[in-house]
């Protein structure tokens, strides 16, 4: 590990005297040196809750200044942090808990009762959020001073959604999340006069990126739950947002509700992970936010994030993932590890220090997944291998092309379902899509389109005009044997488009 990487905790130090770093709507305001006391504080009681180094500590908690800190002050105490979705359910919440083997666990009273007997381990303490909260706000509390870890220790488990069976825990070091939090702050081009809407969840970890970036930066985080999509724009013209993360099903949703003018010119970048940007939505975040670059990156929980595109090459390049982040080392190889040549495709590969640990307590898919690096690495040792295919072009820059666990066979032909959902979100009215491959003796599999109509279309007129659309524009091995109209279609717990309850309506 590199001598020079600090441990998570050390992200409250780099604020300017007297400069905001956490701003709780309808709550408190909280300084750098409010920020550094508080995580003193609440470390310090952490430790006497657990007093073994390593020890697993589990939150079910809103956005707050409690959740936005508890990471920072896990990790000076020496424990492990479990953050859990807010929106998953009991079932997969006592799952979390069990795997994790959590000694304690904080929670609200009203999720508190959510929770059936036999959902909480045995000896596992629960602890109302009241009690942390309290030592926080406690000036006279003892604090412990910043922590001196091993960049290599274990910080985190972050849990998947669970959208494909129980969810698995990604073991996350301090390195990982520190060097995250510098890469892309450095990209970004964060500053101490910039304020992020914390809206995706701190289970993600892009979610919880939107808080460790703004801090690396000096800049200002929000922590912001939300409801309806204008109450996202209510509160960046409120707080004068500067960055705001998304998802590219909550982009679709934002450009579609009307902006205060204020509100959206307030908004220096725009950053996009989580699924690709087609290009019909890019214009639209153009034309609704014309001041904001965009930055579409690419990123898996196994390694953080692999690759940002520039905001210049957005316009001309907008179909393109861009090129590795600082820290990472992405490579394109074949089957037998060797390199691709251009615009050949092959599987990404994430070599470097942003590679996690491996899937906590899970031998066999961390054997499957985390692999060494290819020969061609310059970084060497374990790398992710992500099961993505994508091509890299001349110019090093790379587009993706599609999971190998998504992909449609169909007579034959391997289908990007990328390549379907691009294509129908061009159609005028359609403002989502989601391609899906159901079962047929002959073709091996057919192609099931579903989509979300614009509001404003009618839906029995759109239907034959995609039709007529995709029939000009793929050929016809590409052709969608049904399209299912929606209201909306599911998601996760991420807020990313729920593939598995899609096939699981296929199969209903």
């Amino acid at each position: 590990m590199q001598a020079n990487i600090r441990p998570l905790d050390h992200l409250p130090l780099v604020g300017e005297p007297g400069a905001l770093a956490l701003v709780i709507p309808r709550g408190e305001t909280i300084d750098f040196a409010g920020l550094e006391a508080r995580t003193g504080r609440l470390a310090h009681w952490l430790r006497e809750q657990c007093p073994g180094v390593g020890t697993r500590v589990a939150s079910w908690l809103p956005k707050g200044a409690l959740a936005s800190i508890l990471p920072l002050a896990a990790a000076r105490a020496g424990l492990v942090y479990v953050p859990v979705n807010p929106l998953l359910k009991r079932t997969q919440v006592a799952h979390i808990l069990a795997d994790s083997g959590a000694l304690l666990f904080i929670l609200p009273p009203n999720r508190r009762l959510l929770l059936e007997a036999g959902d909480v381990p045995e000896g596992t303490e629960v602890v109302d959020e009241g009690v942390p909260n309290g030592i926080m706000a406690d000036d006279g509390q003892p604090a412990l001073s910043p922590s001196s870890v091993a960049p290599d220790s274990l910080c985190e488990i972050l849990y998947t959604s669970g959208s494909t069976g129980r969810p698995k825990g990604v073991m996350l070091s301090h390195a990982n999340l520190s060097l995250g939090a510098d890469a892309v702050a450095d990209y970004l081009g964060l500053r101490s006069d910039d304020r992020t809407l914390c809206v995706l969840p701190f289970s993600f970890d892009y979610g919880q990126n939107q808080l460790f970036s703004t801090w690396r930066g000096g800049g200002c985080a929000v922590p912001f739950d939300y409801l309806l999509p204008r109450d996202v724009a209510k509160a960046v013209r409120a707080h004068g947002i500067t960055t705001l993360a998304g998802v590219p099903p909550l982009w679709v949703q934002l450009v579609e509700i009307d902006w205060p003018e204020d509100a959206a010119a307030s908004l220096r970048r725009l950053t996009n992970s989580g699924g690709a940007l087609t290009r019909p939505l890019i214009r639209r975040m153009r034309e609704r936010f014309p001041t904001a670059d965009i930055y579409p990156m690419y990123g898996l929980t196994e390694a953080f994030r692999s690759t940002y595109l520039p905001p210049a090459l957005v316009e001309s390049h907008p179909d393109s993932m861009g090129r590795a982040i600082p820290h990472a080392e992405i490579l394109v190889v074949r089957p037998d590890g060797s390199l691709t040549e251009a615009d050949e495709p092959g599987e990404l590969v994430h070599c470097g220090p942003l590679v996690a640990q491996g899937y906590w307590q899970d031998a066999e898919r961390t054997a499957a997944r985390f692999k060494p690096a290819p020969a061609a690495s310059h970084h060497g040792g374990t790398a992710v291998w992500s099961g993505d295919t994508v091509r890299r072009d001349g110019q090093g820059l790379l587009y993706f092309v599609g999971r190998d666990d998504a992909m449609i066979k169909s007579a034959g032909n391997r289908i990007s379902p990328t390549e379907i959902e691009e294509a129908a979100v061009t159609t005028p009215g359609i403002a989502e899509a989601a391609a899906l491959g159901i079962a047929d003796e002959r073709l091996g599999q057919a192609i099931r389109l579903y989509v979300r109509a614009d509001p404003t279309h009618d839906e029995d007129a759109l239907a034959d005009v995609l039709k007529a659309a995709l029939r000009r524009d793929l050929p016809n091995f590409m052709q969608p044997r049904e399209i299912v109209m929606l209201s909306e279609l599911p998601r996760n717990p991420n807020g990313k488009i729920d593939r598995v309850a899609l096939a699981e309506m296929v199969t209903s």
